[in-house]
């Protein structure tokens, strides 16, 4: 009777075994999977983003062929975007040294006008929002922002105004800017990166 009872002991615990053994290969599998569709939803690839410096587009935003994330991506958001045929938004949630961008801190955002492109550029908090100030300054485009002679800007994002172009960053938290920049058809084809090589530089002055 011993015999017996230990050899059904030795089943049940073998059984238990497997199936824990199996309970985990199988949330390994749920978890990885979870995880690596919604990395892909929500920061993308190399196969539907492109990054230059801290900035980051989606290549196939709002486009008829955009890819299944691409399209998860803006669901998730629940914006509209511009369609990538004739315009690139680029978000940017760090610094050019990849610090994390914080309304605690002062920035400098410096860059060029682009002659073939107009362009804006917005700060928002974390969740997407804009941010409420007195001046009611949510954004500068290229129609407004002040330029130098050479054609180059310099714009500052701090709590405290500021002299020239400056957007109001209050007590946010964390930051993202948005440059938005819409192909005004003057030439058939655009040159490979040439909006790329002049996207903003973001510099942490002080914090």
């Amino acid at each position: 009777m011993s015999f017996v009872l230990h050899r059904l002991r030795k089943r049940i615990w073998t059984g238990l075994g497997l199936t824990a053994d199996w309970a985990l290969f199988i949330g390994i599998v749920l978890i990885g999977g979870f995880g690596s569709s919604w990395y892909m939803v929500e920061a993308g690839s190399l196969l539907t983003t492109v990054r230059v410096g801290p900035w980051t587009t989606w290549t196939a935003a709002a486009r008829s062929d955009a890819d299944p994330y691409t399209r998860a991506h803006y669901a998730r958001l629940g914006v509209l975007p511009l369609s990538a045929e004739y315009a690139q938004t680029y978000i940017a949630r760090t610094d050019s040294d990849g610090r994390s961008l914080h309304s605690s801190c002062d920035y400098e955002i410096e860059g060029h006008e682009i002659p073939t492109h107009w362009w804006s550029m917005t700060v928002f908090d974390a969740k997407g929002r804009l941010i409420q100030n007195v001046a009611e300054r949510y954004t500068f485009t290229s129609d407004t922002i002040a330029l130098e002679p050479d054609g180059t800007f310099i714009a500052t994002l701090a709590r405290d105004a500021r002299p020239g172009n400056w957007l109001p960053v209050g007590g946010a938290g964390r930051l993202a800017i948005a440059f938005n920049v819409v192909d005004l058809g003057i030439r058939a084809v655009a040159r490979e990166g040439e909006i790329e090589e002049l996207l903003p530089v973001i510099k942490r002055k002080k914090c």
